[in-house]
């Protein structure tokens, strides 16, 4: 396995946060009145048009882009009937297009993603709504309530996705820790997650001196992982997180123990691993 190690990004001090600046506000108000399913005609109609591009273009442009390679993918298939019922994926967060990975890796399944409301309100705003974005409402517990609603109703036959590190950070290799939100969507509606990895391969000659690629990526597509009902609901939902996130680490490459971070977040810290006394003892996919 490859680690980019790259200091090209500028990796915030906590492990949840953001780096990347959102440039413009369109006065989007996320609240309990927002639609986060919208079931207009002319929202679908658009959507229908943008999944016709993105099987069309952007998907075959996804692998000369990424050098994407996808595995795992009978899992799928094998896991048919639970997946038709609706889950929760959940992956590593490490590039602006990994989520076009995953919605290539799914087809014909048409997932929705949450995200940070910024990426709603921001300038690329529409297009996320398009591939599927769907705003965690921070304005109290009225948008909340409607949000969680939204989502009980998606789920019963849909597919969610979650970044459950909390933010992107490009090529970083560790598995960062995960928050609880999609193990607690999980048991609150009984519906099993799906853990899935992107790792990295060295790029050929002419990827990195050429297009000055920093890595290849592998998606790898993992089995359904389903809540331990025998467990009260508080402890269901940590032990799920800790499992879908060594699920996710073995997916990548590395193996649970191994992983620089703990499994659940907890104001975790960002660890510079590269350079300090971490850097000899981290035995993950280097």
């Amino acid at each position: 396995m490859f680690d980019p190690k790259t200091d090209k990004y500028p990796y915030p001090e906590q492990t949840d946060k953001h780096y990347l600046k959102i440039k413009k506000n369109n006065g989007v108000v996320i609240d309990e009145n927002y639609p986060y399913i919208d079931n207009r005609r002319s929202f679908r109609f658009a959507r229908f048009w943008t999944r016709v591009l993105l099987r069309l273009i952007v998907f075959p442009a996804s692998y000369v882009r990424l050098g994407l390679k996808i595995r795992g993918k009978e899992n799928l298939k094998k896991h048919r009937d639970e997946l038709d019922r609706g889950v929760i994926s959940v992956c590593n967060h490490v590039h602006m297009w990994d989520y076009i990975a995953i919605m290539n890796a799914v087809k014909p399944y048409r997932p929705n993603l949450l995200v940070w409301v910024p990426n709603i309100t921001g300038e690329n705003g529409a297009i996320i709504r398009l591939v599927g974005g769907i705003p965690i409402p921070e304005s109290g517990m009225a948008a909340t309530k409607a949000y969680l609603k939204a989502l009980e109703k998606l789920l019963d036959g849909g597919w969610l996705h979650v970044y459950s590190e909390g933010s992107m950070w490009e090529y970083y290799q560790p598995i960062r820790p995960f928050k609880h939100g999609a193990a607690y969507l999980a048991c609150s509606f009984d519906k099993p997650i799906l853990p899935m990895a992107v790792s990295y391969r060295r790029p050929s000659w002419i990827r990195r001196k050429v297009f000055r690629q920093i890595a290849c990526f592998t998606l790898s597509v993992g089995e359904p992982i389903y809540a331990d009902k025998t467990l009260p609901q508080a402890e269901q939902r940590k032990e799920l997180t800790v499992r879908s996130h060594e699920a996710v680490c073995r997916l990548a490459g590395i193996d649970p123990k191994e992983n620089l971070y703990p499994p659940v977040f907890g104001k975790s810290r960002r660890v510079d691993y590269y350079t300090t006394e971490y850097g000899r003892g981290y035995k993950g996919s280097w």
